[in-house]
């Protein structure tokens, strides 16, 4: 079972996306195991103070080594951790091929900064993978943390109820998704493509890789170009 450890200045910002849901229901079901760990109660100071003002001046507080640091360490005595994610807009982007790898992982701790960010020896010596969701700044790692988590959660084995539903997601194979539909088969007057109640399972296969290319090449013009190279 997977064991994801989030560390949060404010943990109160991630209860209720963690409890719903895909996420939720594989922590009912032991899928996976998910701990919140408040940053303040590890904190030497008797405010549980976790910030301070930058070296060499600047707007913004800084998170501190201490609590980071005691917090990291005394979850890696109980335990070997595959991965210490710190969530940060200055990173690579997070893209599909990292969530898959991540989400065979054990133990994976994921540290959310909060403020004008962490103390870089942090970064140096205790994180070993930096993950953007997006060129943003936000005003924490919370929503990150939870991005990643349900990206990572939903991959593992028996959390989605079809087995291959995620295997069809986009990015998976490279490129975003064909376009979808359901009943009824026609609503006020629009209609599905009559390709895909044919019942022609080569036909409709061949018409969504169509589709995946022509919508990928559409909006995601990089992605298009990445997917004819690897041809």
């Amino acid at each position: 079972m997977m064991r994801i450890d989030i560390i949060s200045a404010v943990p109160e910002l991630l209860k209720g996306p963690l409890d719903h849901s895909i996420v939720g229901r594989a922590r009912k079901s032991r899928k996976v195991e998910i701990v919140v760990h408040d940053l303040r109660t590890y904190s030497t100071d008797k405010h549980g103070k976790v910030d301070d003002y930058p070296f060499g001046g600047g707007a913004g507080l800084v998170m501190t080594t201490q609590p980071v640091f005691d917090c990291i360490g005394s979850l890696r005595q109980e335990r070997e951790y595959q991965a210490v994610i710190f969530p940060t807009p200055d990173a690579p982007i997070l893209d599909q091929p990292t969530v898959n790898k991540l989400s065979l992982h054990e133990n994976i701790i994921i540290l959310c900064g909060h403020y004008k960010g962490i103390d870089q020896r942090i970064r140096d010596e205790l994180v070993t993978l930096e993950i953007s969701i997006g060129d943003y700044v936000l005003s924490g790692g919370e929503l990150p943390a939870m991005i990643l988590v349900d990206s990572m959660v939903r991959l593992l084995p028996g959390v989605l109820g079809d087995a291959e539903s995620a295997l069809d997601d986009s990015f998976q194979d490279g490129l975003l998704s064909a376009p979808v539909y359901t009943r009824p088969a026609s609503f006020r007057g629009l209609g599905v493509p009559e390709i895909l109640t044919s019942g022609n399972h080569e036909r409709i296969r061949l018409w969504r890789e169509e589709k995946a290319l022509e919508r990928t090449r559409e909006v995601r013009p990089d992605l298009y170009r990445n997917f004819i190279n690897k041809k």
